[in-house]
């Protein structure tokens, strides 16, 4: 049998935003005495996308929209039943994505 852990992975196009949830979500997690690996930083997700400024005549002209989605990754690990309540109090900004996996 493997080591149990808890897998949480934060979604947002702020990174400002990203970390600050990143760090009440470590705070949380270190009062119940749990250990805590993270946040590890993943690759920015980065799509681009090109727009004609003109509907007729000038197609070469465009305009370039950059869209970035920031990820981080953090494991909890020999999680108890205290440091699940503590994870469920913590109060998320909107715009953050979080997916917990157990």
């Amino acid at each position: 049998m493997g080591k149990k852990f808890i897998k949480i992975r934060l979604k947002a196009y702020d990174h400002r935003l990203l970390d600050e949830s990143a760090k009440k979500i470590i705070e949380a997690v270190k009062e119940a005495d749990a250990k805590v690996s993270g946040p590890i930083p993943l690759p920015v997700e980065r799509s681009v996308y090109s727009v004609i400024r003109s509907p007729h005549k000038y197609s070469y002209s465009m305009e370039q929209f950059e869209k970035k989605v920031h990820k981080r990754v953090i494991y909890i690990y020999d999680a108890s039943p205290e440091t699940v309540t503590n994870l469920l109090k913590v109060n998320i900004p909107a715009g953050v994505a979080v997916d917990i996996k157990a």
